[in-house]
């Protein structure tokens, strides 16, 4: 993987609107506050989306709504207010239809990542949030989280967060106020990586705190049994939800280039383990792909999107899968 440009992580320096730059996880990663990480985040995203095609979810016009104090002015349609001498606001296809439920998975394995933060710069940090040495699945998912946050936000959307391991370990009630931005982040921010996962769990405990239809986005490595996860999937479908699921795996997890003879350490409570690896690399790799394959399967299996994402790729192109596939879905319902 090639470096990532040099950035200086100076919260006093005015950041470089330079969307490659900033969603480059090799370059995140040296910049030490999770606010900051945050904030470069949003920034490149903001520029890369006015170079994009896809100028956010809000993209075609459908009903108007009285004004209610708090509201974006900025929406105020003022030709009609000229007419009737009423404040009404404009209200897009996509404001109708999300509710969006950020599902981050802080669970220990999410602990895990082989990208060391230096390796950006022989300057860059050493260590990240909870003393970890690289880049992890949970920072990836985090990056990713807070910058869908920002842009749901950016677009009059309401947006809540759960983070979860085996119980919803924290969570930011959905609102469509820009300020919700900043609770979302510091939640994010905040978890500790040293417990097991239990997805179904979390699901009926999120459902129980949900009234009206969501678009639930999961960001996890969804190491866990595909007939539990499956089961969890089918108990959104059922009440009638929408699902975007981002399985994030490492770049090591999917490859498994090991070679000498190494330690093991189970992240969840199991057991260390001393394995040859190349002597069980084929294996492993078959395992894997059926894993893959089975929570791929079950995803689709109720209508919703599935993506792979490795870690330490760029954040931008799971930023834009899931605005393409909200506007394709918006398009899809709009004609049938």
């Amino acid at each position: 993987m090639a470096d990532a440009p040099a950035a200086s992580a100076s919260p006093s320096t005015p950041p470089v609107t330079d969307a490659a730059m900033y969603l480059h996880p090799q370059t995140l990663a040296r910049l030490g506050s999770f606010e900051l990480r945050s904030k470069m985040i949003v920034e490149g995203v903001m520029s890369g989306m006015h170079r994009s095609p896809y100028q956010g979810f809000s993209v075609e016009f459908a009903q108007h709504r009285p004004y209610a104090p708090g509201d974006d002015i900025r929406r105020l349609d003022w030709k009609v207010y000229a007419r009737t001498d009423k404040l009404q606001i404009k209200q897009f296809q996509q404001e109708t239809n999300l509710d969006l439920v950020l599902m981050v998975d802080n669970s220990g394995s999410m602990a895990f990542g082989s990208i060391p933060f230096e390796s950006a710069s022989g300057e860059g940090v050493k260590e990240g949030p909870g003393g970890r040495t690289a880049w992890s699945k949970f920072d990836h998912a985090t990056g990713t989280a807070a910058a869908m946050a920002y842009i749901t936000l950016q677009q009059g959307d309401r947006v809540g967060l759960v983070t979860y391991a085996d119980e919803i370990t924290g969570i930011v009630d959905r609102s469509g106020q820009r300020s919700n931005w900043r609770p979302i982040v510091e939640t994010l921010s905040t978890q500790t990586l040293d417990r097991p996962t239990d997805f179904g769990r979390v699901v009926d405990q999120t459902l129980a705190k949900v009234n009206n239809r969501c678009l639930f986005v999961v960001l996890s490595d969804l190491f866990e049994d595909p007939e539990h996860i499956r089961s969890a999937l089918a108990r959104i479908r059922h009440r009638r939800h929408d699902a975007i699921v981002f399985q994030i795996l490492d770049e090591s997890e999917l490859e498994f280039r090991f070679r000498e003879p190494t330690v093991f350490d189970g992240l969840e409570g199991e057991a260390r383990v001393r394995v040859n690896p190349q002597s069980i690399r084929e294996d492993y790799l078959s395992a894997l792909r059926e894993h893959l394959q089975a929570v791929e399967r079950a995803t689709l299996s109720f209508g919703f999107d599935y993506q792979l994402v490795k870690n330490g790729s760029y954040l931008g192109p799971t930023l834009a899968q899931f605005v393409a596939v909200r506007n394709a879905k918006i398009k899809k319902s709009k004609m049938g």
